[in-house]
């Protein structure tokens, strides 16, 4: 070792020093590998899909189900003792509902993500008081109707303020569903209908405040259409002939009323809250179910209200129409989404259509009308909504089928005449013309706008040659007898003309409609023509009238083809 050079030793040295280095640094790798080997749990193999739902089932669902049984045990032992007569049945009546109450509270003190158990433990107490009121209220008699309501609401109020606590919806749907279906089931059994409407009456009303308050727990179409059934029953009944429900108590007029209009109210004013103050945008669900609450009032005051009740409620509809459309234009038409605004303006329209017929008579119906089509219409088109249009086009044609405009047009160009036209079809024209002419002239890309406006046009051109057909008429009868060879061939003429002068009105004012209607009018022709032109006997007529379509066949395309050149 002496005999060694001095630089091997220092790199020997240097090499002694490295090596340790590196197994230091293995025992340190190692050891940190080893630490969180230790600490954490070897991975094991997946249990196969039966022995994990096994393991499931004994270590939570089946303990579950064992103690709700050990509850229906229970109820079963409640109804031993009511019909034993060991006690009281009132007490025990008494017992059965807080036993009911108190697996309601176990249901909503479960774990936080125990569902199992909370939808379990609420059956069971579903389960419980189902069966025990139907037979204390139907079968003992210990209970009275009325008391029976009032403890299915005290369950149902019960069932909300816990289920709000902890958002447990499974305790909601539940209470509700059992609640809903044994107030129906005993409203039918038991021929009293009021105190359980007035049970889901109080749901609908809490389902509503859960909606409102934003709870994910809400059961509003289960419980709506439970107090739809209850209240068309009730109308069904009550709106019968008297003996038709003579094992039903009797009912004032007022307890016959309250329940369709409490349920209008209550959606009445849940959609309005929404909409109105808090912006939201209305659902599927709460447009039609306000309809339904809306027709079940409706007809409640028609069949059970005083005399003038059909007139107070058109006078209400036209009231409600105005505050409709006070909503559209001042709320809901400054909001992008534009539902709230298509529905708002529909329900107005059709409550102001359906007042009118409530409230006036049909002469003033119609002048009203057509007021209000030639505003809406002008309006429409002064700010560009085409909602206001179609309203307007509603009104219109409303106003027309009311006056029988449509009836005497029909019977002036296609069947036999009819007598003089009254004041009214005279209004409704006048209408037709001033609508038409209050609707902007529109692109012809716009094709909805050009539909609307064809209704006013095709009334106003469709009046105008009925009048045209009835002057020629009279006229021809200064000189020789009117047959149906001079009806047809005046029909033709007015046709023509007609034609014609919608094709170039059409041209000269860039009205595309008035150009779509000419064509119409040309097929119209050609049906006439087969129909009823060559079908009678005198040729000379005939030859007219194919000579007149012959000059409209020729001159309309040009008349069209001339508007577009310009």
């Amino acid at each position: 070792m002496g005999d060694l050079p001095g630089d091997a030793y220092e790199r020997l040295a240097e090499r002694l020093e490295a090596l340790e280095r590196r197994i230091d640094a293995l025992e340190h790798s190692s050891g940190a590998a080893c630490a969180p080997a230790a600490a954490e749990p070897v991975p094991s193999q997946p249990a196969p899909v039966g022995e994990g739902l096994f393991s499931a089932l004994t270590g939570g669902a089946f303990p579950v189900l064992g103690k709700a049984m050990l509850g229906i045990a229970g109820a079963y032992v409640l109804r031993a003792v009511a019909e034993s007569s060991a006690l009281p049945k009132p007490a025990v009546a008494a017992v059965a509902i807080a036993y009911a109450i108190l697996w309601l509270i176990w249901a909503a003190q479960a774990p936080a993500g125990a569902w199992f158990a909370s939808t379990t433990y609420a059956c069971t107490s579903a389960l419980i008081l189902a069966p025990m009121l139907w037979e204390l209220t139907l079968r003992f008699k210990v209970i009275s109707v009325p008391m029976t309501a009032i403890v299915l609401g005290g369950f149902v109020i019960a069932a909300s303020a816990l289920a709000w606590k902890r958002d447990l919806a499974s305790v909601f749907w539940v209470a509700n569903l059992t609640v809903a279906a044994l107030a129906l089931g005993l409203s039918a059994a038991s021929h009293q209908i009021v105190p359980f409407l007035a049970v889901l009456l109080l749901m609908v009303l809490l389902a509503e405040f859960a909606g409102e308050r934003g709870h994910e727990l809400s059961v509003r179409p289960l419980v709506a259409l439970a107090a739809d059934a209850a209240i068309w029953g009730l109308i069904f009944i009550y709106s019968g002939p008297s003996n038709a429900h003579l094992s039903y108590p009797a009912l004032g007029r007022g307890a016959l009323l309250a329940p369709s209009l409490a349920l209008f109210l209550i959606f009445a004013g849940s959609v309005s809250f929404k909409t109105v103050l808090q912006r939201k945008t209305i659902t599927v669900f709460e447009t039609v179910q306000t309809m339904i609450a809306f027709l079940l009032g409706a007809s409640s005051v028609l069949y059970f209200g005083p005399r003038g009740s059909t007139i107070a409620l058109g006078v209400f509809c036209m009231i409600l129409s105005a505050v409709g459309y006070a909503a559209v234009f001042l709320v809901f038409d400054r909001l992008a989404e534009r539902r709230n605004y298509r529905i708002f303006a529909t329900w107005s329209a059709a409550l102001f259509l359906g007042g009118g017929l409530l409230c006036l008579p049909p002469l003033w119906l119609t002048m009203v009308l057509i007021l209000a089509a030639i505003e809406v219409t002008a309006l429409g088109a002064r700010l560009n909504r085409l909602a206001l249009e179609f309203h307007g086009a509603a009104y219109l044609l409303a106003a027309a089928i009311l006056s029988g405009l449509l009836g005497y047009c029909f019977h002036a160009l296609a069947d036999g005449l009819s007598g003089a036209p009254g004041w009214s079809v005279y209004l409704a024209t006048a209408g037709a013309i001033l609508c038409y002419a209050a609707a902007k002239p529109v692109p012809e890309e716009r094709r909805r706008p050009q539909a609307l406006h064809i209704v006013s046009a095709l009334l106003a051109v469709g009046a105008a040659a009925a009048l045209l057909v009835k002057g020629l008429m009279a006229l021809v009868a200064l000189r020789v007898i009117p047959a149906p060879h001079h009806l047809a061939f005046i029909r033709t003429f007015t046709i023509c003309a007609a034609a014609l002068a919608l094709a170039f009105s059409g041209a000269r004012w860039r009205r595309k409609e008035l150009t779509r209607i000419s064509y119409a009018a040309l097929v119209l022709l050609a049906v006439k023509l087969v129909f009823e032109d060559l079908r009678v006997r005198h040729l000379e007529f005939s030859a007219a009238s194919i000579f007149l379509f012959a000059i409209t066949l020729i001159a309309v395309p040009r008349f069209a083809r001339m508007g577009r050149r310009e």
